[in-house]
């Protein structure tokens, strides 16, 4: 099954998803959207009001904010995937809830799966768990490490950036160690045979800091 073929069984496995209580709210699923065989892969935390009427990541406020981080280093979307950690918007855009993640968890496990991202990027405390367990964002954001076979870099999310307006020079600030941070990944990459990384289903093992930044 190729990438594509696998991303979009889970799009469709999302779409009539019922494994929490968030799919009692929706208007759409958003099972996430981007390039199958994208470097980049994004994580953001989940839905909100735009998303949810659209069934697309990212087209709100904060998607704007997104797409002009992108375009600062030259990427568009059609060149990464983007996803969230649940696919359902949570009530008046609150906090998703542990058991809602674990639900949706093995539906990012395979998107990952099947896209093999060069690079993930996290956006957000919620999607930075995942990789980073308890660690605080204010510590790590910027700073690129070895997990579970993938280069993860934990960012704050974009709808910080429009919150805090002090925030939006960090993000941007951050967001342009990205082509560094690929390009990296693609020497080690060249460097030896490629293993195939398993999905993060462990935050037992802590991740390996680079000496990128």
């Amino acid at each position: 099954m190729s990438s594509e073929e696998m991303l979009k069984e889970v799009a469709i496995e999302v779409s009539t998803c019922s494994k929490c209580n968030l799919c009692k709210g929706r208007t759409r699923a958003v099972p996430g959207e981007g390039n199958p065989q994208a470097k980049v892969l994004f994580i953001g935390e989940g839905p909100g009001q735009q998303e949810d009427r659209q069934g697309r990541p990212f087209v709100g406020p904060a998607g704007q904010f997104l797409d002009e981080l992108l375009d600062s280093i030259n990427l568009k979307r059609s060149d990464v995937f983007i996803t969230n950690v649940v696919k359902c918007r949570p009530p008046n855009n609150r906090d998703p809830l542990p058991e809602e993640i674990v639900a949706c968890d093995e539906y990012l496990n395979r998107q990952i799966a099947a896209i093999q991202p060069h690079v993930i990027v996290t956006l957000g405390r919620y999607s930075m768990t995942k990789f980073f367990g308890n660690e605080k964002i204010s510590a790590i954001h910027g700073r690129a490490r070895k997990k579970d076979g993938y280069i993860c870099i934990a960012m704050y999310h974009p709808a910080a950036g429009l919150h805090k307006p002090d925030l939006k020079n960090v993000i941007r600030d951050d967001f342009k160690k990205i082509p560094i941070i690929i390009a990296e990944a693609e020497r080690i990459a060249s460097e030896s045979p490629r293993k195939l990384p398993r999905p993060p289903k462990s935050r037992e093992e802590p991740p390996q800091q680079l000496s990128l930044f």
